[in-house]
């Protein structure tokens, strides 16, 4: 199994930027594809970005296409999630979370089978 650790959330304006990282421990981090998945108060789980095995191909909701990007360093066992434009509807927890499928069915939060502990991002002026 592999244990996860997000940091790098935050306080931040609309239209500001901030980048979480996801430090991975335990089993090897190519075996997963890396999800990040964000909830809102209220809200279910949302599967915003992910990102194949050897980064060959990311997927992201349309919710944050153009302004969020998933990248991922095997060799420091670490995603990233770069986040720009940020909106306050950006605001939630946000995780970390690893799926032993393949990216393309990785889909729903329920694909995935380990989570960080969540990072909290909060968009306001």
């Amino acid at each position: 199994q592999v244990q996860l650790a997000e940091s790098g959330g935050g306080l931040v304006q609309p239209g500001g930027s901030l980048r979480l990282s996801c430090v991975a421990s335990g089993r090897e981090i190519t075996s997963y594809t890396m999800g990040w998945v964000r909830q809102a108060p209220g809200q279910e789980r949302e599967v915003i970005a992910r990102i194949h095995r050897l980064g060959i191909f990311t997927y992201y909701a349309d919710s944050v296409k153009g302004r969020f990007t998933i990248s991922r360093d095997n060799a420091k066992s670490t995603v990233y999630l770069q986040m720009n434009s940020l909106k306050l509807e950006d605001t939630a927890v946000y995780y970390c979370a690893a799926s032993s499928g393949g990216v393309v069915e990785a889909v729903g939060a329920t694909k995935y089978d380990y989570w960080g502990q969540g990072t909290q991002v909060t968009v306001s002026s």
